[in-house]
């Protein structure tokens, strides 16, 4: 049998599956396939997902274990900072460790265990990098500049102000009034630079961030291959950096910023050095169920869910109890 993991981050569902609990791990076609079908909410078990997470190890010297991503449509994300934190939940609970790095797509992040934010709410801290606002590592095009940064663009909005940022999964952030967060804008612009256009090629996560005070935003997104998320860890990471860098007079560099987003809330903390920044980025890394199944269900073309079992965890219970403080 092989026991899979319903996870949350800031309620941002994922599966996550540990390859190396396989004789033969899934192919990318299998696991494109699998991570398509245990999403979605209408077939897939337990309601369904925001994405897959897959575990597996690593070759890199210093690092406990790799993490991919693949997001409901069957794309690979660049970095998921709430799967991170689940990732590195699993990973710290399998070795007994508490510091330590996960590879990703493009680099080897540090993971540490934090300590619990309330009876069964686990705490994690995880590193949100590379940071680039370079056109091509977003990328992006025909928008008449090379960067981004905190400037109108009538194609998207005439009066909104936006940054463009990879960190390094690729995202459009704008500094937003109650009255914008509220309305159909984030939508519609979300929708529109994540079919095929002429700005953002590849899509683009699109977060609007309202700032409550000097250490408190709230940020909604509407995720790449995804669509409205409870909550994006990239980009509430993202949208801390445009915070910290746009309002230079709140002066929140290397200071806690709590993040409110639709499934909870998370807290970031933007790092300068040398080479540019960093986003420390924590928040919790919650179990909701235990799955298991058989080797041979990964493999099929249309796995049967109805013959895997489930149990359920009394930790998202103690999350929604939490966040309801």
């Amino acid at each position: 049998m092989v026991q899979l993991q319903k996870v949350h981050g800031s309620q941002n569902q994922f599966f996550l599956l540990d390859q190396t609990q396989l004789q033969q791990p899934l192919s990318e076609k299998e696991l494109v396939n699998l991570a398509q079908q245990l999403t979605n909410p209408k077939i897939g078990p337990l309601g369904g997902a925001d994405g897959l997470l897959v575990v597996s190890t690593s070759q890199h010297p210093q690092v406990l274990g790799r993490m991919r991503v693949l997001n409901a449509d069957g794309s690979w994300a660049s970095m998921c900072g709430n799967g991170l934190r689940t990732v590195g939940r699993y990973l710290a609970d399998k070795y007994q460790q508490k510091t330590f790095k996960v590879e990703t797509a493009q680099a080897d992040l540090q993971v540490s265990c934090q300590p619990d934010w309330a009876p069964n709410v686990k705490a994690i801290s995880v590193e949100i990098s590379p940071v680039s606002f370079a056109a091509q590592d977003l990328p992006f095009e025909n928008l008449g500049t090379e960067k981004l940064f905190n400037q109108t663009v009538s194609v998207l909005d005439s009066d909104l102000k936006f940054t463009a940022v990879a960190v390094p999964n690729p995202h459009l952030i704008s500094l937003v009034s109650p009255a914008i967060l509220k309305s159909k804008l984030l939508e519609q612009l979300g929708t529109k630079l994540n079919q095929p256009n002429p700005y953002f090629p590849d899509g683009v996560n699109v977060s609007f961030a309202q700032v409550i005070d000097s250490s408190h935003l709230f940020v909604k997104t509407f995720e790449r291959g995804v669509g409205f998320t409870n909550a994006c860890g990239t980009g509430m990471s993202a949208a801390s950096l445009v915070f910290a860098l746009t309002q230079p007079s709140e002066q929140v560099l290397e200071k806690l910023i709590t993040v409110s987003n639709p499934g909870g809330f998370v807290q970031t903390r933007v790092h300068k050095v040398a080479q540019g920044y960093w986003i420390e980025l924590i928040g919790n890394a919650t179990i909701t169920h235990y799955l298991q199944t058989t080797e041979l269900q990964l493999h099929q073309a249309h796995p049967d869910f109805s013959k895997w079992q489930a149990v359920a965890t009394p930790e998202d219970a103690a999350y929604q109890e939490f966040i309801a403080r």
